[in-house]
């Protein structure tokens, strides 16, 4: 089937959390014989921040931030057997889900892919006109990249006809060992970007960590951070490549996971990073949140924490043996389980099965017209 897919961009993570996920999903699915487009518009310095040039398994076409470009693409959703609208483009987000929805052929499959359903959820309670509970009676199916029954529960009461979490996961051929680079030593690193929702439990789960350990190192890469007063311990890299993300994650001694407050909260919503940790072979020390046991197991595949004082007694109780045990545990078990290729098989599944049943809605509605 031919996909349009509408998101934030494919060739950048810069600001962008959401690459990792799109880049492991769609060369998954490109895998089952689709053919895939990813438009994304030229905004917030993404293209400046490459990652990755245009991949063999999908043409990316990259739009100059206006209304005037956000509509010729869209209007290239006519020719798709699947369009998706992706949550969070940042540019013209309200045109583009409610444009590819009328200019999309009506056989087509119409999906809304969230991939922060907890933030997404959060603005529709709090507004009765928000363009996505409009736009739900005219959508085949949501699909979410966390959020388990909780949002499900939440999309169905809003009218979603079907949610379906589809999770992240590790693409092994991206995320893997490799040799340590001096540059990402630590006792503990952390890498995500500065967000409202976030500092508070970096403060709590990592600073916090740090400012008791003072004799221990500590690393923190992403966005935002340059601005922030840190401990003495704690070195600040800026933005981290996708690239480098293997051996900054196989180089300290563990690595830590902190969810968002909306993603605490709700549960069921690994990050990315935890599959590239886990990918890595990294120790990973998460916060707690539901569902984990989905994915790791506490204690032998990952290590949970509370709070900052759990996460600093972690640390001084970690041996660099027992560090590379939980690191090849958690590799083995999301290798068996987790891939994206494991997700891809779903995915098509389910888009198999919308397009047969739009197939058969809509020539039912026309026989019945004639």
């Amino acid at each position: 089937m031919k996909i349009a897919f509408y998101g934030s961009s494919l060739l950048s993570s810069y600001w962008n959390g959401a690459a990792t996920y799109y880049r492991g999903m769609l060369s998954a699915l490109a895998q089952h014989g689709h053919t895939i487009t990813f438009y994304e518009p030229d905004a917030f310095d993404r293209q400046q921040h490459r990652d990755i040039e245009p991949p063999p398994y999908a043409a990316v076409t990259v739009y100059p931030a206006t209304i005037e470009a956000a509509r010729a693409v869209i209007a290239e959703a006519a020719q798709a057997d699947v369009v998706v609208k992706a949550s969070g483009v940042g540019v013209f987000d309200d045109e583009l889900l409610h444009g590819v929805i009328a200019a999309s052929r009506p056989e087509a499959v119409r999906i809304f892919w969230d991939v922060d359903a907890p933030a997404t959820l959060a603005e529709m309670r709090a507004d009765p006109d928000h363009a996505l509970r409009r736009a739900l009676p005219d959508l085949d199916l949501v699909l979410t990249y966390g959020g388990g029954p909780p949002v499900v529960t939440a999309y169905e009461g809003f009218g979603a006809r079907a949610c379906i979490p589809i999770y992240n996961a590790l693409d092994p051929d991206t995320h893997f060992p490799v040799p340590p680079e001096p540059r990402f030593a630590a006792d503990l690193a952390f890498l995500g970007n500065r967000l409202p929702d976030r500092e508070a439990r970096v403060e709590k789960f990592f600073l916090a960590a740090a400012a008791r350990l003072p004799e221990r190192s500590f690393l923190i890469g992403g966005n935002g951070w340059e601005s922030r007063g840190l401990p003495l311990n704690v070195r600040h890299l800026g933005h981290v490549y996708t690239r480098e993300h293997n051996a900054f994650n196989t180089t300290p001694l563990a690595v830590l996971n902190i969810a968002r407050d909306s993603m605490a909260a709700v549960g069921f919503s690994p990050a990315t990073r935890v599959f590239e940790a886990a990918g890595a072979g990294a120790c990973l020390i998460t916060d707690a949140w539901e569902g984990l046991g989905l994915f790791l197991d506490d204690g032998s595949e990952v290590l949970v924490a509370r709070d900052g004082r759990d996460v600093a007694d972690h640390i001084a109780a970690l041996t660099p043996e027992r560090a590379r045990a939980i690191g090849e545990a958690a590799r083995r078990r999301i290798t068996a389980e987790h891939t994206y290729a494991r997700r891809a098989v779903e995915v098509d599944a389910i888009l198999r099965a919308e397009a047969a049943r739009k197939a058969e809605a809509v020539g039912a509605a026309r026989r019945s017209v004639a």
